[in-house]
């Protein structure tokens, strides 16, 4: 089990190191406003912690070809898999050649130091956070049939931990999401299973092994599509991914916001005027329409925030998904 010895002073430090980084961000354009074209001198390296093809992999392909365009340097990505994204996360902060830089998803900068906390980064100190990329919602599901709205949550509470839903692994967002739903509404207790993948999520509900799980839309909606499963709300607001599916605080779910997300980001000791271009050229780069059109093809939102925007984000998550680790005791395998 995971003891907190002052859940207020964790939150505290993380709240102080990521704002920091914010801070520091924020300041650099005054310092560093003339300096910046200086930087990149040589190609630039995003590193990925999924293999090709996946949807973080995805989201930094978009980005490496419009970014060669502005930066006159090209940008390879390297895949380093393994560890939910952490091998990967871990090269990104040890980094110190200014020229390299991650495409890392919402647990490696938020939950990852939260459930092992001998993981070699911090992300509240190791990182400068660039600009949030990418975010998609998840969609809560069961089988056909099931009540829809409101009706599923009482139907879920009488059922009490008779029902499990999936995810795939202690600690995913899957998991940690279902956690903060179940906190959020009254009587339900589900109980978790965790798989290998979400088709394997999926081949469960199918079968009737569990009844609920958080999963992405590309998996969700073809089954929906097909009658075969039923989407019963999303796990964020109105989506464009996912334009025929209600937010579930429709159906009285308060106080509950999640999404899966890329964000780029650079080690804390990246240059200045690398953090200033870079905060300023990759937010303008993802309000392209063709760039946003590919992103929303491979099912995701292109968003392209500020760097204290990031920040805050980075924040606010680990604080939120902290406090569901630390009360339930949560650990990974």
């Amino acid at each position: 089990m995971i003891h907190f010895s002052s859940p207020l002073a964790k939150r505290r430090t993380l709240l102080h190191g990521v704002l920091g980084c914010a801070l520091n961000a924020a300041l650099l354009p005054r310092a560093h406003a003339q300096n910046d074209a200086s930087w990149p001198s040589r190609p630039l390296r995003l590193v990925v912690g999924f293999p090709a093809g996946s949807t973080p992999d995805m989201a930094a392909r978009a980005l490496a070809d419009p970014l060669a365009h502005v930066l006159g340097q090209p940008v390879y990505v390297d895949n380093r898999t393994g560890a939910s994204g952490n091998i990967a996360a871990s090269q990104v902060a040890r980094a110190s050649d200014d020229h390299t830089l991650g495409v890392l998803i919402n647990g490696n900068l938020t939950t990852a130091r939260l459930l092992d906390p001998t993981l070699s980064f911090d992300p509240a100190r190791d990182f400068a956070p660039l600009s949030l990329l990418t975010t998609a919602p998840l969609v809560l599901v069961a089988p056909p049939g099931a009540p829809a709205g409101a009706a599923f949550f009482a139907a879920a509470a009488r059922q009490g931990s008779r029902w499990s839903y999936g995810s795939v692994g202690i600690g995913s967002v899957g998991h940690l999401g279902m956690e903060w739903l179940k906190s959020r509404v009254r009587g339900v207790a589900a109980v978790h299973v965790p798989f290998r993948s979400n088709p394997d999520i999926v081949n469960a509900l199918l079968a009737g092994d569990i009844q609920l799980a958080l999963v992405p839309p590309g998996i969700a909606m073809p089954q929906v599509h097909a009658g075969k499963l039923q989407a019963i709300g999303l796990s964020s607001g109105r989506s464009a991914l996912v334009p025929d599916v209600a937010p579930l605080a429709d159906a009285g779910v308060r106080d509950f916001q999640l999404e899966v997300w890329t964000a780029l980001v650079g080690p804390a000791r990246l240059s200045a005027p690398a953090q200033v271009r870079l905060g300023r050229e990759v937010p303008a780069l993802l309000r392209d329409a063709a760039t946003r059109q590919k992103l929303l093809n491979q099912g995701w939102q292109a968003v392209g925030s500020a760097p204290q925007a990031l920040a805050l984000r980075m924040h606010d998550e680990a604080a939120a998904m902290g406090a569901i680790i630390a009360r339930q005791g949560i650990k990974p395998e």
